[in-house]
């Protein structure tokens, strides 16, 4: 079961990697680039030295995306599932990958919890459930993960979102 679960798993990745194109490269590293966890610590701080509700704010979004990632990392050294470019013969990726271990995705975990964290707290706030699906449908395309390594990326950032609205 678990050989059928892993095979599928490839054949999804390869399967979008043929929709590959330079426009959709472009914006896809892009959201990449947002979802780095340390993107989102960035954007806490800056919140949070405006002060006042910002500060709260930044707060929540700080908490929930630096326990998402750290959970994920901790997953990460744990499980050591190669990266698609070592995982898969001849498989090259579109994007510098910032460790050796895919599962689970760290991008996509802090993006969902981000997205949790800040729903009904600011305007806007469902727009972070579409860049959470866009930040970890980009880490497939771009071949640094296999997609039940966002899935499971996912499932964590709910629950560290969860957890972060919780505490505050």
């Amino acid at each position: 079961m678990v050989r059928l679960v892993l095979a599928l798993d490839e054949a999804i990745l390869l399967g979008i990697g043929r929709w590959r194109s330079a426009g959709v490269t472009m914006l896809m590293r892009l959201f990449t680039r947002l979802g780095d966890a340390l993107s989102w610590i960035f954007a806490a701080l800056v919140l949070m030295a405006a002060g006042g509700d910002a500060a709260r704010i930044g707060l929540r979004l700080g908490i929930a995306a630096g326990m998402a990632a750290l959970v994920a990392q901790a997953l990460k050294r744990l499980w050591r599932r190669a990266r698609p470019t070592d995982g898969i013969l001849g498989f090259t990726a579109l994007a510098e990958n910032p460790d050796a271990f895919s599962f689970p995705s760290g991008h996509a975990a802090a993006a969902f919890a981000v997205a949790l964290a800040m729903a009904g707290l600011v305007p806007g706030g469902p727009a972070f459930v579409g860049l959470a699906f866009a930040i970890g449908l980009s880490r497939v395309y771009l071949g640094a993960h296999y997609p039940l390594d966002v899935a499971t990326g996912a499932c964590i950032g709910l629950l560290c979102g969860g957890a972060a609205r919780m505490v505050l």
